[in-house]
């Protein structure tokens, strides 16, 4: 998929044009009647919806929407270089914010794409089986950038056709039960026709334990949580193999991306153009610099974040069977201790900032002398090292929280102590309480995705956002505003465009 050229869909969007008043043809130019003509041309279009996934400006797994996931979260933050970055980790944001704008964007984007091919997808020529699996890719893809949408703007309008003329683009806010609604609809019609495997080729295109996975997620979002086991049990079992790696740290470097616990992946390559912020043409670059970004200065990087303190002090709540340090720690963070070296220096040449203790070491090509030095050279701080979009850790400890709250404690006893015993962390003590085991699946949850865009989320959706801000360490968190900021508000951007759209409630 990486490899096919991704800026066909984006010309399709312009297809639906008057010619009325120019009677010429270019012969070389792509449109609807021209382009969905065989199975090269829809996997051409599927690519290029992928393709917005890791978009550096607004894709979720690009550059600036891995800054928007973590930055708000009490173990994460931006510093005020860029300063859209930094208003919306210190809770100082407006409408007019480019990072949630662009996601925002992005997101329809992607969602436009995806309707795009399931409305023209006839027209190439497929078999019954082939267009079953091509459609529920695309739905897979929608409910993805829904599943975006609304965990970061709440109630937003739903697009499931493209749109036929100029009225239809302006569009009202749906509920946010009803886009969760979509998102379940989507995800269980992608699950029911896309195949449990891929071919190596195929690394990165949605399967039916992707679609599956999110379906598990998204219910325990919703707080449905006998929906939630019910789908995430699938995956536990044939015909799906989906285990934790034995080493933690093989989820985060580019030499052992798609592995065993890959459940979705985005797929990234230091290949292609020059430049990632190129846009989509021949010029980018398929890689993206979120690695360079969040690099030290000694080393060439941006050094744009930190992990906070508390982050740090956390890791450190419960030794190992062996009393060591969570070796998750030593993965995720790099700081003083004796012999540690980060892209082959010792830690004294470096100069910490913000007054933290620790730097990101999850997601850093710190194997490299130099982070300006790309692996193929196609873009010098371009990283070939894939994001994890969903690992089955996350399935493990969503399965176990979803058996939790319907008071199943000794059956989630299993999910929990496996990304304890990967930790080697000891075995839990029988007969938690309810509150207890929480409290524990909640711990976990903070050491095991930290710099994976999950902490924001996983606080709001248990209450706890103002009550951790409270007890942390985060620049900014004095400016939080309990309800207002648990979304940002609309783009002024949208507003100004659709007279159907109206500013979420709190930040009128």
């Amino acid at each position: 998929m990486k490899k096919i050229l991704i800026s066909v869909a984006a010309t399709l969007a312009f297809a639906g044009c008057s010619r009325d008043t120019l009677q010429l043809t270019n012969p070389n130019q792509i449109t609807t009647e021209t382009f969905w003509k065989n199975e090269d041309d829809v996997k051409s279009a599927m690519a290029a919806t992928y393709g917005l996934f890791k978009n550096v400006d607004g894709g979720y797994w690009g550059v600036r929407g891995v800054e928007l996931s973590n930055g708000r979260g009490d173990d994460f933050f931006i510093r005020n270089d860029v300063s859209y970055l930094y208003q919306l980790s210190t809770f100082t944001n407006t409408p007019d914010n480019s990072a949630a704008t662009n996601v925002f964007n992005i997101s329809y984007r992607a969602i436009f794409r995806a309707n795009q091919i399931m409305e023209n997808i006839d027209k190439a020529g497929l078999t019954d089986q082939k267009k079953k699996v091509y459609i529920a890719e695309a739905k897979f893809i929608r409910g993805l950038n829904y599943f975006i949408l609304v965990s970061n703007f709440g109630d937003v309008p739903i697009r499931t056709r493209v749109p036929a003329k100029k009225e239809d683009y302006f569009v009202a806010k749906s509920p946010e039960a009803d886009v969760w609604a979509q998102i379940v609809k989507d995800f269980t019609e992608a699950a029911a026709d896309l195949p449990p495997t891929r071919d190596p080729s195929e690394a990165g295109r949605a399967t039916k334990g992707s679609a599956l996975g999110f379906l598990g997620k998204s219910y325990v979002y919703m707080k449905s949580w006998a929906n939630a086991e019910t789908a995430l049990k699938q995956l536990t079992t044939a015909p799906f193999n989906y285990s934790l790696t034995t080493d933690y740290g093989d989820n985060f470097t580019a030499a052992k991306k798609n592995n065993s616990e890959s459940v979705f992946e985005i797929q990234l390559a230091d290949v292609g153009g020059t430049n990632p912020w190129a846009g989509e043409n021949a010029n980018e670059a398929l890689g993206v610099t979120t690695a360079q970004e969040f690099a030290p200065s000694e080393v060439a990087g941006w050094f744009e974040v930190s992990p906070t303190d508390k982050l740090f002090n956390e890791f450190q709540k419960e030794k190992t069977v062996a009393l060591e340090l969570d070796p998750r720690m030593y993965a995720t963070l790099i700081w003083d201790y004796p012999g540690a070296v980060f892209y082959r220096k010792p830690f004294s040449a470096f100069t910490l900032q913000f007054g933290y203790k620790s730097m990101f070491k999850k997601y850093q090509n710190y194997l490299q002398a130099n982070e300006l030095s790309g692996s193929s050279g196609a873009a010098d701080y371009a990283s070939s090292n894939n994001e994890r979009a969903l690992r089955y850790a996350d399935i493990e400890l969503l399965l176990a929280e979803a058996l939790v709250m319907q008071s199943k404690t000794t059956e989630a006893y299993p999910w929990l102590q496996a990304v304890r015993t990967r930790a080697k962390l000891g075995p839990l003590a029988n007969g938690l309480s309810k509150d207890a085991m929480m409290a524990e699946i909640r711990h976990q949850r903070m050491l095991e995705f930290a710099r994976e865009g999950q902490r924001f989320y996983d606080l709001k959706r248990w209450g706890l956002l103002q009550q951790e801000f409270t007890n942390s360490d985060k620049v900014g968190r004095q400016f939080f505003v309990p309800a207002k900021h648990d979304y940002f508000p609309v783009p002024q951007a949208e507003l100004n465009a659709n007279p159907a759209m109206v500013q979420n409630q709190y930040w009128k």
